[in-house]
């Protein structure tokens, strides 16, 4: 038997997280009323229950008595109810554009139209702390694709590999755009000499294996891979230990399509390949810009 509660933030990906356990082969409900938890809960784990694999959603909608969920969820386990908790979040920024550009109310400003969105939040944030401790699972949607989410969403719920909560993006970018302000930790790779002066790789990219190859070249490109990696397998694990769900690590150089685009394809593949149980993406935010 797997019953999952999903819950967290609102905008932060509930509903489409259990869309795609829904695809997976889970039973799943909605939006159940606070005071309907314990029930349902003995329903569906009845020894003669055919369900054998439950996604419930509960959220801060319909001005419910949500401060009692986390008293439930631990009365539940302490009767052996084998409940996973798994609580979607994203950031301030992201939860507030993804409202602005749905147009909708935050479900906290429903009795108090003219608060801002931030309010709203702020409230939210406050009434779904106790739950959010007691989370077995905690995805930040904030950088995440559709495909990406789906991604760790099966490790988890699937595959059954072990999991942590923290999500490792590696980011490339051009200084000359600014730099990323999500960022956690910043590297300037503007030390290798630059593709951009070479005619032929000019209008290549570090997704290209010439400007690979040429980035690669110098000796002081291996070193300086060898030290990052070694550094974030330190920090990686404290981090994780510490309770942090996000880290962002942007490498930049001038205009974010050579060196820092070949540097942060080689990171990912050498922490892709060292098999950590952490999530971990890759993106390129300036490569597109007009070369």
């Amino acid at each position: 038997m797997r019953f999952v509660i999903v819950t967290g933030m609102s905008g932060g990906g509930k509903s489409t997280a259990i869309h795609m356990l829904e695809d997976a082969g889970f039973y799943c409900v909605d939006n159940l009323p606070v005071s309907l938890i314990e029930k349902f809960a003995e329903l569906i784990t009845m020894p003669d229950s055919e369900i054998s694999k439950v996604a419930l959603g509960i959220d801060t909608r319909a001005g419910q008595k949500f401060e009692e969920v986390a008293g439930i969820i631990d009365g539940l386990k302490v009767r052996g109810i084998p409940i996973e908790v798994l609580y979607m979040d994203a950031s301030d920024q992201v939860l507030i554009k993804r409202y602005k550009e749905t147009r909708r109310i935050h479900p906290m400003n429903v009795t108090s139209v003219g608060d801002r969105i931030e309010e709203g939040i702020a409230k939210e944030r406050a009434l779904l702390a106790e739950i959010k401790k007691r989370a077995d699972y905690v995805i930040d949607s904030s950088q995440l694709l559709t495909r990406e989410l789906k991604e760790e969403l099966d490790k988890i719920f699937v595959k059954n590999e072990e999991y942590n909560s923290l999500m490792v993006t590696i980011l490339s970018f051009g200084f000359k755009y600014g730099i990323p302000s999500d960022a956690d930790l910043v590297f300037d790779v503007r030390f290798l000499p630059n593709p951009y002066y070479i005619d032929e790789l000019k209008h290549q990219t570090g997704n290209d294996k010439g400007v690979q190859d040429y980035v690669k070249s110098f000796p002081a490109c291996g070193e300086f891979c060898d030290k990052l990696e070694d550094m974030l397998q330190f920090l990686i694990p404290g981090y994780v230990q510490e309770g942090k769900y996000q880290l962002v690590v942007a490498i930049g150089c001038t205009g974010g399509q050579h060196r820092s685009v070949t540097i942060a394809n080689e990171l990912y593949q050498r922490l892709k390949d060292s098999k950590g149980n952490y999530g971990l993406k890759l993106s390129h935010r300036d490569v597109k810009q007009a070369r």
